[in-house]
C-alpha cells in the first residue's frame, strides 16, 4: 500500500501495534534496486512484522548531494517496492529528513544498509532513547546504486 499523508499512515500503523505487530522502517531513494537493497528488506521481515519503505519523493533535498538522482521517477520507484514481496507498505515523501514521521509514527526498529554507522542514522537519539533499536545490516559486496551508474559510464565510454 502506498501512502502521501502522514495523518492517515499513522492510524494504519496504530491499528497493526493495537494487534502486537512489530515495525520495521527503512528509508532511501531506492533509485535502481539491486541484491543489497532485497537482501536489508529479507531481512528486516525475518525479525519483524512490517516493513516501511520510506522513499524519497522526486522532489526530495536529496538532489541537493546527488543532483544527477533519482534517475527514475517517484512512480516507477514505487510500483517497484510494491512488487517486493517483502515491502508492506510505501510512503512517498520530499521533506529534508523522516524525523518527523519517525517521531509520529515509532517504528519498533530502524534498518539501514552497511554503508551507515548506528549513530549516523536519522532517527537514532530518539529511538535508542527509548527501547527500539536501530540495525545496520551488511552491505552485498559491489552493489550498489553509484556502483551501478559508474558501471554503466565505463561501459558508454567504451567506444
Amino acid at each position: 500500500m502506498i501512502y502521501k499523508n502522514l495523518e492517515e499512515f499513522s492510524l494504519e500503523i496504530e491499528k497493526l501495534k493495537k494487534q502486537w505487530k512489530k515495525i520495521v522502517w527503512t528509508n532511501g531513494c531506492f533509485d535502481i534496486l539491486h541484491p543489497w537493497h532485497i537482501e536489508t528488506f529479507r531481512k528486516a521481515k525475518e525479525y519483524w512484522d512490517i516493513l516501511i519503505v520510506w522513499l524519497n519523493g522526486d522532489k526530495s533535498p536529496y538532489r541537493k548531494t546527488k543532483p544527477w538522482r533519482p534517475i527514475n521517477n517517484e512512480d516507477f520507484r514505487t510500483q517497484m517496492l510494491q512488487a517486493i514481496r517483502f515491502v508492506d507498505f510505501v510512503y512517498v515523501y520530499d521533506e529534508e529528513t523522516p524525523i518527523l514521521p519517525i517521531a509520529t509514527l515509532l517504528p519498533d526498529v530502524l534498518i539501514k544498509g552497511g554503508d551507515y554507522k548506528a549513530e549516523e542514522v536519522v532517527g537514532y537519539k530518539k529511538t535508542t532513547g527509548n527501547w527500539w533499536k536501530v540495525v545496520i545490516i551488511p552491505t552485498v559486496e559491489g552493489h550498489s546504486t553509484t556502483n551501478i551508474v559508474n558501471k554503466l559510464k565505463e561501459n558508454g565510454n567504451r567506444k
